[in-house]
């Protein structure tokens, strides 16, 4: 309790209105748990959206910060910086092929955006495709390309022109694309739209298409970047090189950042076509660095495809008659049910564990890759709970 109402009141009186919030308060968290203003402890399978892919409050994560808001925070792209060079050879280092052009920017929306713009400055074409059930995120860009109805009609009239086919749909994907094409974007794995992973044979008829074409395969790996899926990114399963990767969540340890990249041999982009008043500012440079070393010295990559292909076959081994499909990737795992996964959120945060939804029907697992699975035998337990 403040003097002006509980942490509940302040925030509904003075809140945009634009969440849907859950009545708890967490002001504390530590690895894969958080705390809420009673001290109730939550197992936090929902790694704050995707972002917290080390847990939280991470050591090194939080010496780095630490250190950096002491040294300098705030710098623009016009002067050189010494975290910044330090993160972009790092950065280069875990992405497949010549994927070693970046610009750094503070959101996975933001990253969207600034693709789009690559993909328009490098073709000299307007035309988008995107995937059906796709979510890229909620700036004009983005959402254009973001399929639900729900976050797109009331903005209808100033989206940009964008087709949209069904996903993994590999016909519908090749006549969709043409001479006129500037950006294919799609997923690797689609989160909000019910965590479907991309076909091997879908991504690499992309790929295909693109080539004869000329248009640019972009793939959106906000979510699935940097090792959630069990490789460093999604797209890595289907053997496939995009021309454009978007970035975020996981890249900044905890902190807001993201970031475009595109293959070398495509070039720069010329001056003043695009800018970042914050991005790549060293603060969230340092935490990057911090993170992505970490992800890579603790072998979280790998970890993440062992423990989430066991949590896979636990799960799956459970007698759990309100689930029709179970689907995923590494540490990104989906449970269709058959009925409304909203009370089923509710039911195992009063089990200890905090969950995601991905559409109306899906339960979303997006635990740190830090977890054990003595953890993870608690998210089965509690779900086993609810469900069973």
């Amino acid at each position: 309790m403040t003097e002006t109402g509980t942490t509940f009141e302040i925030e509904d009186r003075h809140g945009s209105g634009a969440y849907g919030k859950r009545p708890t308060a967490l002001v504390r968290g530590e690895g894969v748990y958080v705390w809420d203003e009673a001290g109730r402890r939550y197992l936090d399978a929902t790694s704050g959206q995707g972002v917290a892919a080390l847990g939280h409050c991470h050591p090194a994560v939080a010496r780095a910060i630490s250190e950096q808001a002491r040294t300098l925070v705030a710098l623009h792209e016009s002067f050189y910086n010494d975290r910044r060079a330090e993160l972009l050879p790092l950065l280069d280092s875990v992405m497949p092929a010549d994927l070693s052009r970046f610009f750094l920017c503070n959101s996975g929306a933001e990253a969207i955006e600034g693709a789009l713009k690559v993909a328009k400055l490098l073709t000299g074409r307007a035309g988008i495709v995107a995937a059906k059930r796709a979510f890229h995120g909620r700036t004009t860009g983005a959402l254009a390309m973001t399929w639900t109805p729900k976050y797109r009609k009331p903005f209808h009239e100033w989206l940009p022109l964008v087709t949209h086919v069904a996903y993994n749909d590999t016909h519908a994907a090749r006549a969709a694309i043409s001479q006129e094409t500037a950006a294919v974007v799609v997923e690797s794995v689609q989160g909000e739209g019910g965590v479907h992973p991309g076909d091997t044979e879908y991504l690499q008829a992309l790929r295909e298409r693109c080539d004869e074409t000329g248009a640019m395969l972009v793939i959106d790996e906000i979510q699935t970047g940097f090792g959630r899926t069990g490789k460093w990114f999604g797209f890595e399963h289907s053997g496939v090189v995009p021309d454009i990767v978007a970035l975020a969540k996981a890249i900044g340890g905890g902190l807001p950042m993201g970031a475009v990249c595109w293959r070398r041999a495509h070039g720069p982009i010329g001056r003043a076509t695009h800018g970042s008043t914050f991005g790549g500012n060293p603060l969230a440079c340092a935490a990057a660095v911090a993170a992505i070393t970490a992800i890579r010295d603790e072998g979280l990559v790998a970890r993440a495809a062992a423990n989430g292909g066991w949590l896979m076959d636990e799960l799956s081994a459970l007698d759990l008659k309100g689930i029709r499909v179970i689907r995923g990737r590494g540490l990104m795992v989906g449970l269709e049910l058959r009925g409304r996964v909203t009370p089923v959120l509710k039911d195992l945060q009063a089990c200890g564990v905090l969950a995601l939804p991905a559409g109306l029907n899906t339960l979303r697992l997006l635990p740190p890759l830090i977890i054990n699975r003595d953890e993870l035998a608690q998210v089965i337990g509690a779900i086993d709970e609810v469900l069973g």
